[in-house]
């Protein structure tokens, strides 16, 4: 049963407002992001992005449909089992209910517009700039109604499915997620920073935004738990996620990206390049086996070494084999010290942990599996039409990467499997922009 607020409306609209949007929404950033949810006509299951901007909502939104389709249909069968409109709508009400689930168990706060502020208008009949495209209009015409139950939201949605389809689907369910999650809360989260979480300049979302829409959690960073920079604890991700993250700006070292978004629990993946997000996955379900001892031993050695430098300080070996369950008692620890830094140079290097405490490494990860990448930029696409790209993965014996700039979905997918080769259907290699 839907209950209608319009004291969350003026009480937290306008701080709503100022935490995406800045002190000014920006005409041609609104515009942009003023798209409802709609399907490719040639790929059924893909949603489309009409302009640069609201990828920040709609790929992990893509993202949650292409898991539960993976669950349903084991592998891209489901291409042509996506054939009907009712069909598109439920896939999409079933992943925009489970991000809302993600944020909140207790309520859930769903923005909707007056009648009145829609006109009818589509995606496909997008006025310019004027009146109808009004950001103080959108927020003077904005509802909010309250439901206890997931349940209650999923019959909302189905029932008027219009307003997530029509013009301002994208913006109403943002501000739904948000709202669901408690404004004050996601404020605490993000550590009430002053920056817009939609860039004011190019309107790309911040990564806040995307790790809320993610994980239900509007943290700043994409590292595991807490690290200590400069004597701050600054939070990153909190357990292991349904969807995971790479990004092309943790090989430019702008950020680290953990263990629980590069092993999510299903093998699909939100990529980001620097200005816009894709989405990668696979049919193959051993990506994301449980670790074996080695994997997890490498994983927690790079935990200390977060420059990616594949060695750590000799002091911060007791700290590892802690946090491995081996044996950690000063005076072992000592010797272990002597034998692996041989040389006194205050360093342990990766491989010589590896070889003393793991020689016979196991791997999780199959050698050969097959990648599949979503870009819902029509304009991106082959031929201008949104569709999956295929390609043939391979994980080669070095770890020697063939590091290559002008290949940033090489570049990208090494983060996550340093040593990996891909073909790809058609010899053309998918754009991350």
């Amino acid at each position: 049963m839907a209950e209608t607020l319009p004291s969350v409306a003026e009480q937290e609209l306008g701080a709503l407002r100022s935490l995406l949007w800045g002190s000014e929404i920006k005409q041609d950033i609104f515009r942009r992001w003023s798209q409802g949810f709609y399907f490719s006509s040639n790929e059924k299951s893909c949603l489309e992005q009409a302009e640069g901007g609201p990828c920040a909502i709609i790929s992990p939104v893509q993202a949650f449909i292409i898991k539960n389709l993976l669950l349903e249909h084991q592998d891209l069968s489901f291409r042509e089992k996506v054939s009907t409109d009712e069909l598109q709508n439920k896939i999409l009400v079933s992943a925009l209910c489970e991000i809302l689930s993600e944020c909140s168990t207790e309520k859930y706060l769903i923005a909707r517009l007056d009648n009145r502020s829609t006109d009818g208008d589509t995606n496909e009949n997008l006025p310019e700039v004027g009146e109808g495209l009004d950001p103080a209009r959108f927020h003077n015409d904005l509802e909010i109604l309250y439901f206890q139950s997931i349940e209650d939201v999923t019959k909302y949605y189905s029932e008027n499915i219009a307003s997530l389809t029509d013009r301002f689907g994208v913006l109403l369910f943002l501000y739904s997620v948000i709202l669901s999650r408690g404004l004050q809360r996601v404020k605490s989260e993000c550590g009430d920073s002053q920056e817009p979480w939609i860039d004011e300049t190019y309107g790309y979302g911040s990564q806040s935004l995307i790790n809320l829409m993610i994980t239900g959690r509007a943290t700043t960073y994409v590292w595991d738990h807490f690290q200590d920079v400069a004597g701050l604890k600054l939070k990153g991700i909190e357990k292991q996620s349904r969807i995971g993250f790479i990004t092309i700006m943790e090989y430019h070292r702008y950020c680290t990206v953990g263990s629980f978004y590069k092993n999510p629990i299903h093998p699909i993946w939100v990529v980001g390049s620097d200005t816009h997000l894709t989405v990668l996955f696979s049919d193959e379900k051993k990506l994301v086996s449980p670790e074996t001892k080695s994997e997890q031993a490498r994983r927690v050695f790079k935990s200390f070494d977060p420059d990616g430098n594949n060695f750590i300080s000799s002091d911060k070996l007791q700290e590892v084999l802690q946090a491995l369950d081996l044996v950690s008692e000063t005076e072992y620890v000592n010797i272990m010290k002597k034998k692996l830094d041989n040389e006194s140079l205050g360093i342990i290097l990766l491989n010589a942990f590896m070889d003393e405490f793991f020689p016979k490494e196991e791997s999780s990860t199959p050698d050969m599996f097959t990648l599949i990448h979503y870009n819902g930029l029509a304009q991106s696409n082959v031929n201008g039409q949104v569709q999956y790209h295929i390609g043939s993965a391979i994980l080669l014996e070095s770890d020697i990467k063939s590091v290559c700039e002008s290949n940033p979905m090489l570049t990208v997918l090494q983060t996550k499997w340093p040593s990996i080769e891909v073909t790809w259907c058609d010899g053309i290699t998918p754009s991350l922009n």
